[in-house]
């Protein structure tokens, strides 16, 4: 189990000596996003991981292995310069597509497995953002036919899309897991 967060510091962003200016900054919002996801996946079992709500086209599962999906993919477009390969990341494009192309990702996974994949995606991308610089930020992709955008959009796309989700998360949860109503005969 993990500590406590320190909900104050939350709401600094500072960014840390290890990285760049620009890079530390992103790295503060990358992890804000990811801290407010675990707050909101806390303590869910397994069958409430996996149920789809009526009105829903996913689960909380689901849209937690799409996020990891998302990050391990820009570790493609940033880091390694290249495109998905359907055959060769077949379940990677699974999760992406939340199994509409690709390998269909797994489903009943615990919480624990889900979140130990979004901490190994996110270990390579810190790591990585590590050793860059502010100048390298700037620079554009270098995947053919996706070079438009610079590596700064691409990771800030990552968090965007993990907020984004954890908005749906948010929806899910009060309905397959209800916070418990005060006893209004007391």
């Amino acid at each position: 189990m993990t500590a406590a967060p320190d909900w104050q510091r939350w709401y600094r962003i500072e960014p840390q000596e290890r990285y760049a200016p620009q890079i530390g900054v992103l790295v503060e919002m990358l992890n804000y996003a990811r801290m407010t996801t675990l707050a909101d996946v806390r303590g869910l079992n397994t069958e409430q991981l996996w149920a789809t709500p009526p009105g829903f086209g996913n689960s909380i599962g689901a849209l937690l292995t799409h996020m990891a999906a998302v990050e391990r993919t820009y570790h493609l477009f940033s880091l390694e310069g290249r495109d998905l390969d359907p055959e060769r990341d077949a379940a990677l494009l699974g999760g992406l597509s939340m199994g509409r192309e690709g390998t269909p990702p797994p489903t009943g996974q615990s919480l624990e497995t889900l979140l130990g994949e979004l901490r190994e995606s996110r270990a390579v991308t810190l790591a990585a953002l590590a050793e860059r610089d502010d100048a390298w930020l700037a620079s554009r992709l270098t995947v053919p036919g996706f070079d438009f955008p610079n590596q700064h959009w691409a990771w800030f796309h990552v968090m965007e899309d993990e907020v984004n989700h954890r908005g749906q998360i948010r929806l899910i949860r009060k309905l397959v897991a209800p916070a418990p109503q005060p006893d209004a005969s007391a």
